[in-house]
């Protein structure tokens, strides 16, 4: 068996049991009980390996990712800040080592300057954006990965690396370029609160007064202002997050020879945590940048040209380190995030019955 292999251990005293489709091995809905020998561990669920049915795959992801935001949204506005504050720094004649703020500093300035509810500013367009993405993503991914499963040797399924891998990307991008105007509208009421305190008119006020403000200066082009980075950013979020939730699962109930359980999905979680963040936080940066910048009456960037302009001078003038930077409040956000949706997410399946994921 190859090391990228990741099979889902075979089912113990299986109950109305249902050949998968056009594969040689079988599948459950049905809780099992494990061997004599370990009947002291609780009813676990098996893994599926079939696509989940539309409406309860949007509506689950849905509810999983609002609820995820409740614990994660505050480090996202930390994070956005610290992304932007070089750039803050450099128009208001900071010193350079006025420019990083750490996480704590950051946090304290933001309920100190603007209040403890600008901690949660934007998350409006969140809410918007996860209405549209994340079902758009994990169904995207669901119906991708359940083609690229086939069945190993030994009539067990098997999902591999690069089939997880091309499933994450595709859902990842695909759902991004879809809702790219909510993501540019968080972003920027994001750092509201900050451009009045430097003095600059008001910019937005609700996401309904935002759409249409990007639109009367952008058109359909303003609103897809940062596609390409922010397309990248959700396509390696996706990746870390999705994919390597799912590989990291598989591999650990087969490692550990243990069916899936809530430990294995909280150490999963962690792993596509780190993942998620470690891959998409220099895209993330860029994205930041190029969707939080003023435009000209063409709709056109005044401090960026595009993604690879961005880069050059980000690096140019802050460093290679600055593409990581707001790593920490990045991976402190998307971390507890995964691990709050994924765990949602598998016990509202568990409550209604049926398989893990």
């Amino acid at each position: 068996m190859a090391s990228q292999d990741n099979e889902c251990p075979p089912p113990h005293e299986p109950s109305d049991v249902q050949v998968g489709r056009d594969m040689d091995y079988v599948s459950t809905f049905a809780p099992y009980r494990l061997p004599e020998e370990n009947e002291s561990l609780r009813l676990h669920y098996l893994v599926t390996n079939r696509k989940t049915p539309f409406v309860e795959m949007y509506i689950t992801a849905f509810a999983s990712a609002c609820s995820a935001e409740v614990v994660g949204y505050p480090f996202d506005v930390c994070k956005t800040r610290m992304q932007i504050q070089g750039e803050l720094a450099s128009k208001a004649g900071v010193s350079q080592q006025a420019r990083y703020r750490g996480l704590l500093a950051t946090a304290q300035g933001i309920i100190k300057e603007e209040g403890v509810h600008k901690l949660y500013g934007g998350i409006s367009a969140m809410i918007l954006r996860h209405s549209f993405f994340t079902g758009i993503k994990m169904l995207i991914y669901d119906n991708i990965r359940e083609r690229v499963i086939v069945a190993g040797k030994d009539g067990r399924p098997r999902l591999t690396f690069l089939g997880s891998s091309i499933s994450g990307i595709a859902a990842g991008a695909g759902a991004s370029i879809v809702t790219v105007p909510s993501d540019l509208i968080k972003i920027q009421m994001q750092m509201e609160g900050k451009r009045r305190l430097m003095g600059e008119p008001p910019r937005i006020h609700n996401v309904f007064q935002a759409l249409t403000s990007i639109y009367q200066t952008g058109g359909i082009v303003g609103l897809w202002k940062g596609s390409v980075p922010s397309t990248w950013c959700a396509a390696l979020v996706t990746l870390g997050d999705v994919s390597f939730y799912d590989l990291s699962k598989r591999s650990l109930m087969r490692m550990l020879d243990q069916p899936d359980s809530r430990g294995i999905q909280f150490l999963s979680a962690i792993i596509a945590g780190f993942a998620g963040a470690g891959l998409s936080t220099p895209a993330d940066v860029i994205k930041s940048r190029i969707m939080n910048q003023p435009t000209d009456a063409w709709g056109r960037g005044l401090h960026y040209k595009g993604s690879l302009d961005c880069i050059s001078k980000l690096v140019k003038q802050e460093g290679l380190m600055a593409l990581y930077k707001g790593f920490i409040p990045y991976w402190l956000r998307v971390s507890p995030w995964s691990m709050v949706f994924w765990m949602t997410f598998e016990q509202i399946r568990r409550h209604r019955g049926v398989e893990g994921y």
